[in-house]
Formats: C-alpha cells, sequence, structure tokens
C-alpha cells in the first residue's frame, strides 16, 4: 500500500496520520507525509513588499521543513512496524494541486484528510478544503477522519447506494480491500427514494451483488428521507457502523450533497470516517 498522508499540522490531520496507521497496521505500506507551503502575497507590488514576502517565505518554508522533519521522525521512532515505512514531502504549491501531483507521481492507493477545525465548527464534515479535493481529485480513494472520531475496531461499513449507477470492481476493490483487512461486513444500503425498484435499479443492484461475492456484506433498504446526507448520518449512528463509503458519481444523490449550496445550508458532518470513491468511466 502507498498512502498519502496530507498534513497542516494541525490535531485533525495527526489524527487522520494515527487513523491510517491503525488500518494498515498488518500491512506493509510506505507513508507519504505531504505538506503543501504556501504564503500570501502583500498585494503591494513595490519592491521592498516583493523582498518582505520572500524572506517571508523563505523563513516560514524553513519552518515547515523542520515540522515535517519532526513528524517523520517521530513517526519512524513510535511505529515499531517492520514493514511501515514513511517519507515526508514538501511542496510549494496549493494542496490541490500538491495532492493531485503526488497521487500521480507516488502511484498512492489512499489520502487520509483530517477534517477542518479552522473554521471554529468543529464537527463540520465537509469543510472547503475537503469539497475541493473530492470534486477535483478523482483519480484515487480520499478518506476523511473527523477529529473526534474514536480510533478502535468496529464490525461494519455502511455503502450508501442508490442502485442507480453502473459498478465496476476496480471501483469498489479499495472498500473489499478495507473491509476484509479489518475483518467488516460491507453494509450496502440503499436509500428508498422510490416505492419499489425499476427494472434497471434491480439489474443494477444484481450487478454489485455479484461483484461483491466473495466478501462479507449483505443488503438493507432504509425509509427515504428529504435530507439525504442527514438519513445516512442518522441511520450510520443508529447502526453503529464504523465507516460511511459511497462512489463519488457525476450524477446520483451523491453529487448533489456535493453541491456547494447544499452543503454551507445543511453542514454535512458525520462522526465516522467517510470513505469517497472515485468514479471509473
Amino acid at each position: 500500500m502507498r498512502i498519502l498522508l496530507p498534513t497542516d499540522f494541525s490535531k485533525n490531520a495527526w489524527h487522520a496520520i494515527q487513523y491510517a496507521l491503525y488500518l494498515f497496521e498488518k500491512n506493509d505500506c510506505q507513508f507519504f507525509v505531504l505538506h503543501a507551503h504556501q504564503v500570501s502575497p502583500s498585494g503591494l507590488v513595490s519592491t521592498i513588499n516583493k523582498e518582505r514576502d520572500t524572506r517571508l517565505f523563505e523563513i516560514t518554508l524553513l519552518e515547515a521543513q523542520e515540522k515535517l522533519n519532526k513528524i517523520v521522525n517521530h513517526l519512524d521512532a513510535i511505529n515499531k512496524i517492520a514493514g511501515h515505512h514513511f517519507e515526508g514531502l514538501l511542496e510549494t504549491d496549493t494542496l490541490l494541486n500538491a495532492i493531485g501531483r503526488q497521487m500521480i507521481d507516488k502511484d498512492i492507493d489512499f489520502v487520509f484528510m483530517g477534517t477542518q477545525g479552522a473554521s471554529g465548527m468543529k464537527e463540520v464534515f465537509l469543510g472547503s478544503n475537503t469539497v475541493r479535493l473530492i470534486l477535483n481529485l478523482k483519480n484515487c480513494p480520499i478518506m476523511v477522519v473527523p477529529e473526534h472520531f474514536e480510533i478502535g475496531p468496529y464490525r461494519e461499513i455502511l455503502f450508501a447506494t442508490d442502485f442507480k449507477h453502473h459498478y465496476k470492481k476496480a471501483e469498489i476493490q479499495p472498500l473489499q480491500d478495507i473491509a476484509a483487512i479489518i475483518g467488516a461486513t460491507l453494509v450496502v444500503t440503499h436509500i428508498a427514494m422510490e416505492e419499489t425498484l425499476d427494472a434497471e435499479q434491480k439489474q443494477l443492484r444484481k450487478m454489485l451483488y455479484r461483484l461483491l461475492e466473495g466478501s462479507d456484506f449483505r443488503f438493507e433498504d432504509i425509509a427515504y428521507y428529504p435530507n439525504i446526507a442527514s438519513r445516512i448520518q442518522e441511520w450510520s449512528r443508529e447502526a453503529h457502523m464504523g465507516m460511511i463509503a459511497m462512489i463519488n458519481c457525476r450524477h446520483g444523490f451523491f453529487s448533489s450533497l456535493l453541491r456547494e449550496p447544499v452543503v454551507k445550508r445543511i453542514a454535512f458532518h458525520t462522526e465516522v470516517p467517510f470513505l469517497v470513491l472515485p468514479e471509473i468511466t
């Protein structure tokens, strides 16, 4: 496994790193700890201000490198798993560009993100950075880890679907891999947005069933609720799920959840990690 661990040196980012180490404690992994470093320019064009911005950038870049080295050295010191290896990556670019580039350059299998706490909404699930990453980075599974999630064993993963997507084996394989690694059951949860499934939905349900054969899984139907995000969250809590997973489809209810106005209105949040699987077209 090749795991990318973006960090802004916050507690949230460190929590996501710990969760990744926990999930893959029995697997050989190369962990890349990534920091994307930027300093906003003053907006003034004078030579003095340009020089000041340059000095500020150089100073903060050096500080960032020291912090990154400290994290990697700490991980080497505390992690006694022989198959785990750590490397620090410092990028002078936006977080989006840095993650996108490293996904390709390092052939990353998973990205683990901590939730954003800077907004003051400590339980917010999809902050602006996270939404931007999910909408734009579609080549790799992204795991979003809430800051207050208690790391530990759990038995079930909620995989939410509306049976309107032509599933591919490569799309759900990362989810099956994680479920197998931790010994969890996949609970394929259908949000009933209609009284009965139409012919195409029934066919797609059968397709998904066949693709999941060999895994520990079961199907569940839950009643429709106008706020789909809230319904998924409620069901996850009621059923004591340890993770929520969805495929980032261009169509269907997932795309509607990520439309900026919807995110702003409902403050979609969760108490468990959220695995976003890329759609393969």
